[in-house]
């Protein structure tokens, strides 16, 4: 086995690197995440790649071409975590392609492109109320009032990111664009990222890697519901005006449309009541939905349908509702092309192709405002379990998925790259 026990034992080490052992969490720029960069930068130096932090904390290891003014390839994932997360979300995207270069730095190949991988400082955002920080950052879409928000302490992103030993003024540096300011790195001709599916298919399927068709976009709303509060002994059933019952029905639909509905998903995932008493009609409910779909027609039929219904229930019940979205985000198809490419390397190793759509945000939704984008699924276990300690992968599926990464690198043919290009290059060397 060439990588799957070693890139599990990495994983191992990098669970130790924690904020609230034995839990594993490390948010963006904490003393942990430092740690885990150093830990991963070690790795990539190792394998025979340059590799640092940037000036978000991000770590970036390339693995330069074997040939001038070449184009760039890049890959990765984020080192960042939920609470009380799992060993192998973002993380196995960053090792496994660690494993492949070393491989190549074994065997003295460089490839017709550098090779890039990328640990994202901040995917989940869980320390600061914004996402895919790092990934952003790169894709050219950071937004510079993110440094004025705070954590629970009190702290901006604005000095956590200094005190961690970045430049939080050098941010417009790290866009990869092409024709971004900052030219120095290559042109970006494609972006690929290996990840743990997160859910059971590839699992109930039995087979050790899928090809992502697209990254699911998402809309979240915020339902909120007014009744009249009463006693719960003396105002008759067919009189109440309750919101409670009301947002029951509500919910109860979502999850009936989004079920007869390929494609959908549908979470209310937080609710709350007022005034909360035993004894006393709910006056005053509030809930979330989240609703997800590869396919953004079918995203915003469905939102339209619940607000539709959810006005219908609220005359027939006598209750007052508002309806407002506070996030969005378009689904990220996944480049054609890549995807063949992806299908080559998985039919090389005996494997039937499965393509399926990712549900779950990843870094790659951002970058086709970058270039070309993929992503190769991974089986999980435990039914796909993610974003929990019972999170799982074997070695066995960690050698596969690995492998499939490295004969897709090795047969990757870059598009002709610019002379804008060479000539950027030119005037940094």
């Amino acid at each position: 086995m060439r990588f799957g026990a070693e890139i599990l034992k990495q994983a191992d080490v990098l669970a130790t690197f924690t904020e609230d052992a034995p839990r594993l969490t490390r948010t963006y720029l904490s003393k942990q995440h430092k740690q885990a960069g150093v830990y991963l930068i070690g790795l990539m130096r190792d394998a025979g790649m340059t590799a640092d932090f940037d000036p978000l904390g991000n770590i970036v290891g390339r693995y330069e071409a074997g040939v001038p003014f070449a184009p760039v390839v890049m890959t990765g994932s984020h080192q960042d975590s939920v609470r009380n997360a799992g060993k192998y979300d973002g993380l196995f995207g960053i090792l496994s392609p660690i494993a492949c270069v070393k491989e190549l730095n074994r065997q003295g190949r460089r490839l017709p492109y550098t090779l890039e991988i990328v640990g994202f400082g901040d995917e989940e955002g869980v320390r600061f109320p914004a996402t895919l920080i790092g990934s952003k950052a790169m894709a050219g879409l950071f937004d510079p009032a993110w440094l004025d928000k705070t954590d629970a302490d009190g702290i901006t992103m604005r000095q956590a990111i200094n005190d961690f030993g970045g430049d939080a003024n050098k941010w417009r540096v790290l866009d990869r664009r092409s024709g971004a300011p900052d030219g120095e790195h290559g042109d970006v001709v494609a972006f690929v990222e290996s990840h743990i599916e997160q859910g059971p298919v590839l699992l109930n399927e039995g087979l050790a890697v899928g090809i992502v068709t697209a990254i699911a976009g998402a809309t979240r709303l915020r339902i909120s519901i007014t009744g009249l509060a009463g006693h719960a002994g003396t105002v008759p059933m067919g009189a109440r005006q309750d919101a409670l019952t009301a947002a029951a029905e509500m919910i109860l639909f979502v999850e009936s449309y989004c079920t007869n509905h390929a494609g959908l998903v549908g979470t209310v995932g937080i609710m709350s009541l007022k005034p909360g008493a035993v004894n006393v009609i709910p006056q005053d409910v509030e809930f979330t939905i989240d609703v997800r779909s590869s396919d953004d027609g079918s995203r915003v039929n469905a939102v339209n349908a619940f607000n539709e219904t959810f006005a219908v229930i609220a005359k027939r019940r006598n209750v007052a509702f508002t309806s407002n979205v506070f996030f969005s985000s378009d689904a990220a198809p996944c480049d054609a092309g890549l995807q063949r490419q992806f299908e080559a390397a998985v039919v090389a190793h005996g494997i039937a192709p499965r393509y399926l759509p990712s549900g779950a945000g990843h870094d790659a939704m951002v970058f086709p405002a970058v270039a070309p984008t993929a992503m190769l699924f991974v089986r999980c276990g435990n039914n796909g379990i993610s974003h929990h300690p019972a999170e799982t992968m074997t070695a066995e599926d960690a050698e596969i998925a690995t492998s499939v990464l490295l004969h897709f690198f090795e047969h990757y043919q870059p598009p002709q790259f610019s002379a804008s290009s060479a000539q950027r290059v030119d005037r940094h060397i």
